[in-house]
């Protein structure tokens, strides 16, 4: 977590992956619908794409309790990373049981070459308050082991 106060997050992961590998994994849908979304729970037959510019949904279903999570918001920047660097970023908002779309928040997807593969930098800002930002912590480090294990397989818990 960046700074508690200002209630953003940044969290970076290094891959032992090609580039073009962990962009296609934080933008398709088929590869997104394997990884995204906290421990415990799954997405629905709506993945999120991130591939393109556009309104974006999913549905978080809990694995134990069978309770839907909905999530929704715009993609706004996509940059493939042809030059060694590349990002997507789009907003943010749960869904309330009411159906009301709750607070917005911004999240950014940067992906970039680095000596050994490829580094994800993970920004999530905008978010209203301290307790929003540390549950979102808790929720992006536990998505992002999904990722992990995604990406390299069982041999690690845990990206460096």
């Amino acid at each position: 977590m960046k700074d508690s106060e200002t209630h953003e997050l940044e969290l970076i992961r290094d891959y032992p992956v090609p580039l073009t590998r962990l962009w296609r994994a934080v933008t398709e849908p088929r590869q997104l619908i394997q990884w995204f979304g906290p421990e415990g729970l799954y997405i629905g037959d709506d993945s999120p794409d991130f591939s393109r510019t556009g309104p974006w949904s999913c549905t978080m279903i809990g694995k134990e309790s069978g309770d839907p999570y909905v999530l929704s918001g715009e993609v706004t920047s996509i940059a493939p990373p042809t030059a060694g660097k590349g990002h997507v970023a789009f907003t943010w908002g749960w869904h309330g049981p009411d159906g009301r779309r709750g607070a917005e928040s911004h999240v950014t997807f940067t992906v970039e070459a680095t000596d050994t593969g490829a580094r994800l930098t993970l920004t999530h800002v905008a978010l209203p308050d301290l307790e929003t930002a540390q549950s979102h912590s808790r929720g992006w480090l536990s998505t992002l082991r999904s990722l992990d294990y995604f990406i390299l397989g069982p041999q690690t818990e845990t990206a460096k």
